[in-house]
Order: C-alpha cells, then sequence, then structure tokens
C-alpha cells in the first residue's frame, strides 16, 4: 500500500501507517485557503503550528473528509431513489477528541476552516462538549467539581439528545455554551446549530463508550452518530509539558483578569505556578488521560500523533 510505512508491513493491523512525506503528497497541489494570520486565530495557546504543519497534516485530512462527505451524500441520494422517498439528507458528523493540551481544539478549529473552503462550499459547525459540563453548582453539590473533565461531569444524556435531534435533521438544535474565563456554563446561552453540511464535535470523552453510574451500559453511545472520528495523540510526558507551559501563559494573559475563576494564580512565581500545574495533571488531567481518554484511541478511524514539538509525526488510518 502506498504510504505505508515499513513497520506497519511486518504486522497486521487494523490501521495503514503513513509518515509524513507520504500523508502530505496525498494533497500535494491543493490550495491551501488560509495565511498565517488566519492560522493564529484558529491555534490555541501554547499550539506550535505553522502554515507548513498544515499542508503537510490537515490539508490531506481535509481533503480524506470531503471524500467520505461526499461518498456519504451519493449513498444517500442511491438509498432515497431506491426507497422512493425524499427523506431529508443530515449533517455528516465528525468527532475529534484527545487530551487536555495535545492540540484537539486547534484541530477541530483548522477542520472547519478546511473544509468550508472546499468544493462546494458546504456549511460547517463546530461545537465543543464543555458547553455540555455540568454547572459548576451542580457538580460541587455533587463532589465532583474537582474531577471536572471526567465523563461523570458530563450531562450525558443531553449530549446524546442533542446528536440524535442532529441526526434526526432537525430545525436549530441548540447546545449550551461554556466560558473558560469563568470555568463554568453560561446560563441562558445557546449555540444554535441548523442543519449544517457538516458537524465538527470536539471533546475530550466523545469516544467514550462509559457506563451509567449504576454500571450499567447505555442504550446509545455518542459514537452511533459519528460518520468520522479523529483522535489526537501524543505521549503523557509530552502533553504534561505542554499543559505545563499553558498554564503558566495562562497565569501571565487571562488569569491576570480580576473576573477570572483562576485569578488566584496570577500571583504565583514561575516555581509555584510550575508546581500547581504538575499537582493539577497529577490529580487530574492524568488521570482522566490515562482511565478514561487515552483508552478510546482505539476507537477513532485516524489517530493524530504528535512529537514533542507539537508537529504530527505520523498518521494511522483505519483500513476500510
Amino acid at each position: 500500500m502506498v504510504g505505508v510505512t515499513a513497520g506497519a508491513r511486518s504486522s497486521i493491523s487494523p490501521y495503514a501507517v503513513f509518515d509524513r512525506a507520504s500523508w502530505r503528497a496525498l494533497a500535494e497541489g491543493t490550495r491551501l485557503p488560509l495565511d498565517e494570520e488566519e492560522l493564529r486565530g484558529l491555534a490555541s495557546l501554547g499550539d506550535r503550528i505553522d502554515l507548513d504543519e498544515v499542508a503537510t497534516v490537515y490539508l490531506p485530512l481535509a481533503e480524506l473528509l470531503g471524500l467520505h462527505v461526499t461518498a456519504s451524500r451519493r449513498l444517500w441520494a442511491a438509498q432515497s431513489e431506491f426507497l422512493g422517498n425524499t427523506t431529508a439528507k443530515v449533517p455528516f458528523v465528525i468527532a475529534v477528541a484527545g487530551s487536555v493540551a495535545v492540540g484537539k481544539s486547534t484541530t477541530a478549529r483548522l477542520l472547519q476552516t478546511l473544509l468550508a473552503a472546499s468544493a462546494g462550499s458546504p456549511r460547517v459547525d463546530l461545537v465543543t462538549t464543555d458547553g455540555f459540563l455540568h454547572p459548576n453548582a451542580v457538580l460541587e453539590a455533587r463532589g465532583l467539581l474537582g474531577r471536572k473533565g471526567f465523563p461523570e461531569s458530563y450531562d450525558r444524556r443531553a449530549l446524546a439528545r442533542f446528536l440524535a435531534d442532529v441526526k434526526s435533521g432537525r430545525e436549530e438544535v441548540f447546545a449550551p455554551v461554556y466560558d473558560h474565563q469563568s470555568y463554568d456554563v453560561v446560563p441562558d446561552v445557546r449555540q444554535a446549530v441548523d442543519r449544517p453540511d457538516i458537524l465538527v464535535l470536539e471533546g475530550l470523552n466523545v469516544l467514550q463508550a462509559g457506563r451509567r453510574a449504576d454500571g450499567t451500559a447505555p442504550e446509545v453511545f455518542l459514537s452511533d452518530f459519528f460518520d468520522f472520528s479523529v483522535y489526537v495523540d501524543a505521549a503523557e510526558a509530552d502533553i504534561q509539558s505542554w499543559y505545563v507551559e499553558r498554564f503558566q501563559a495562562l497565569r501571565r494573559t487571562a488569569f491576570q483578569d480580576a473576573t477570572a475563576y483562576f485569578h488566584r494564580f496570577a500571583g504565583l512565581t514561575d516555581d509555584e505556578a510550575r508546581a500547581t500545574a504538575l499537582d493539577i495533571w497529577a490529580s487530574v488531567n492524568g488521570p482522566n488521560l490515562r482511565s478514561n481518554i487515552a483508552p478510546t484511541r482505539s476507537r477513532a478511524r485516524l489517530v493524530l500523533q504528535k512529537a514533542a514539538d507539537h508537529s504530527v509525526r505520523r498518521v494511522l488510518l483505519r483500513k476500510l
């Protein structure tokens, strides 16, 4: 298979594995529809990325996703003709998963931008699952504020209903909105999703199977509503380092705002900030990654494996 690395040929794997050169070649000649200034507006704090990385990794991914969207539309048309009905076409849903600080938000925003600029100019909406976190008051009452981001901190029923409504073709489905500055869901503010061509859903645990509080499996999994899924992967030591760097950058910027939830960290010294970030990682983000997020990697259709410098070193694509 063209583009598969030598290591992949020596063993049976459900994935085709591409190095950077072979993956970039898949979109050779395709124009990059954004410039450096636009890219800066899409990249998350601390996520080091440039236009060359976009051309190498994310442009071929957008091209691949475009093929899947087109194939889905053709299948819908053929099925409608076969059944003799005019059932409305529903959005193509792409899930983007991965750890805190791994760069999944940048990935999701890049995909939204690149897909919207593709042939036919499809309408692409982006929703993050942060809005489906229970409000802080609810988490505090349940003793879960210190486990924010863990599966039990989300209103998973509401998220499943949202996706079910989207994939049913309902008009104006609403998603709650989260504010990172206040570290809470914004009361009475909702994002309208009105039958876009493509919906990108980004979140920590979107690929998780999960279990209810009583230990039983849910009747419906979020992945039942996904047409394609991407997992942004990296070594835990690298993600931890990126998280610490981001925490220190936020201490110098967003945390300086007196209204910010984490304003209490603004006055920390560099050493104190590093120690605090490492403690948060050790007690919250690290355990969540190991227990809940990383185990879902194998459920993704495509895995972006990052190196310590944030660049994607190889791409794993599940075979059809």
